[in-house]
């Protein structure tokens, strides 16, 4: 079975994170499997469609695709063992960090007469573009309350969220899609039994 292709609008932006929305480009279950993620291009398109795409990146640096689909797997494997309280191997996720990341200099200020810290932009290599998933996903992994950090309870769903509602009792990536669908279904089966 081959994944459809993707379309602008195959990205789901629902899971209240970025690096949860990123291991969310590839879901679905059989026929219904979608996969975001199939170019170099592809890469650059859902990096901006999630804002995190720098100013001037106009073409897609060799290995994106390569890189972002390593990470994605990392990144699921990584959130599945952290949600079990096992470990992982986190190198993927390390190298793109190290790879990726601005840097920082001191710098002498003549018209103040003081020296000032200056950052310098990430550069647009595959390993910076990501730089900022990866920095989302060790947020998540690090910090977050990962009992909020669930699966759709949808028939078939495969997409991860995290659940920032006030009660904490999110069920469904979304309550358009997955929420009305099972309501439904749920509506008909107590139709059909009463």
């Amino acid at each position: 079975m081959t994944p459809h292709a993707p379309s602008p609008t195959s990205a789901l932006f629902v899971a209240d994170n970025l690096a949860l929305d990123f291991i969310n480009t590839r879901y679905g279950v059989g026929e219904q499997l979608q996969e975001c993620l199939v170019t170099d291009r592809s890469v650059v398109d859902w990096l901006g469609a999630a804002g995190v795409l720098p100013d001037g990146v106009h073409a897609a640096p060799r290995g994106l695709l390569a890189l972002a689909l390593a990470l994605r797997t990392s990144a699921r494997t990584l959130v599945e063992a952290a949600l079990s309280a096992t470990g992982a191997d986190a190198d993927v996720v390390n190298d793109v960090l190290e790879k990726g990341r601005g840097r920082t200099a001191l710098q002498w200020d003549a018209s103040a007469a003081r020296f000032t810290r200056t950052t310098q932009g990430r550069g647009h290599d595959a390993a910076s573009l990501l730089a900022p998933v990866a920095e989302a996903l060790v947020q998540l992994l690090a910090d977050a309350d990962l009992q909020l950090v669930r699966q759709c309870e949808g028939d078939a769903c495969s997409l991860l969220f995290h659940d920032l509602t006030k009660s904490h009792r999110r069920r469904w990536c979304s309550m358009a899609v997955c929420g009305n669908r099972m309501k439904v279904a749920a509506f008909r089966a107590r139709r059909k039994d009463g």
